[in-house]
């Protein structure tokens, strides 16, 4: 095993872009907005949301499509705003999230997500997140995931 190999990758990947001052004064939303932006909401009912953007450079990994990390976030975020629709009163905290990721999408091709709430209880919410291709409506990315909800104790 050649374990220097694996440090030297990680803080190679890890070098900064930007000067570290720069970085430091990104605001705390900044990744959310980075995620996000461009993303378009097309459909909201009770339990269900549906949005659509087309796949920016930004989130693009090195083999030039849409990263692994980056689908994980639009799950995480989208399906947190889908319990809204379903009547939750807090942001709440992400539990569990299982992707299978099963295709590609890239750069400039248009997706959409779709969110349904299975269940928005009292303490924890479960939902499924679908990421499709808008033109052929081939599943890139199928996630259950689960948020607790509980508003936090003033304790």
């Amino acid at each position: 095993m050649d374990f220097e190999a694996v440090k030297r990758s990680l803080e190679a990947a890890a070098e900064e872009t930007l000067p570290s001052p720069s970085l430091d004064t990104l605001p705390s939303k900044f990744y959310d907005a980075f995620v996000l932006h461009g993303l378009r909401v097309d459909l909201v009912e009770p339990g269900r949301l549906l949005c659509s953007m087309t796949v920016p450079p930004r989130l693009l990994n090195t083999g030039n499509f849409l990263h692994g990390g980056a689908t994980a976030s639009l799950v995480d975020l989208v399906g947190s705003a889908a319990f809204y629709t379903a009547g939750a009163r807090t942001k709440g905290s992400p539990l569990e999230m299982s992707i299978a990721y099963l295709d590609a999408a890239f750069v400039h091709e248009d997706i959409e997500i779709e969110v349904k709430v299975l269940r928005a209880g009292k303490a924890v919410g479960v939902a499924t997140v679908e990421l499709r291709k808008k033109k052929s409506g081939k599943i890139i990315a199928h996630a259950r995931y689960t948020k607790y909800l509980a508003v936090p104790s003033n304790l």
